[in-house]
């Protein structure tokens, strides 16, 4: 391949990460999982871990760092909602795409649905509160 042509492929490529939305979607169940970012939860039951990975890189472009958190986290609380987990607490940073949380029952501690969900501020969280989170729609992948 000439390096002029490499170079309008590995743009494309990069180009057309920026605008994808990979199909991670956060389904209605995993909506009803709240993410306890302050790891309060002294009063749940702890139901297990969830290991949850999603692509963080694409050949030699690495994908923007926010949106492989945002796709963790909704990956993680889709699966914490199967285990019948009605709270997720990062058990650990992400790294080459991958992140383990912690499912727990908390029981009142849930969101309801259709309830505001408050910003991803742990430091601005009341003591004592949890922090729901939901992905950005900026429509990037």
């Amino acid at each position: 391949m000439k390096p002029s042509l490499h170079l309008l492929a590995v743009t494309t490529a990069a180009a057309l990460l920026g605008a994808c939305t990979w199909g991670i979607k956060l389904d209605p169940a995993g909506q009803r999982v709240r993410t306890a970012w302050n790891g309060n939860v002294g009063q749940c039951r702890d139901l297990g871990k969830v290991t949850v990975s999603v692509l963080s890189r694409l050949g030699p472009v690495d994908r923007k760092d926010v949106k492989v958190r945002d796709e963790l986290e909704v990956m993680a609380r889709n699966e914490a909602a199967k285990m019948g987990a009605d709270t997720i607490r990062p058990l650990g940073e992400p790294s080459n795409g991958e992140q383990s949380w912690e499912a727990y029952a908390c029981g009142a501690a849930s969101p309801q649905p259709g309830a505001a969900a408050p910003t991803r501020t742990p430091d601005a969280t009341p003591a004592g509160q949890g922090v729901q989170t939901f992905p950005a729609k900026d429509g990037g992948g």
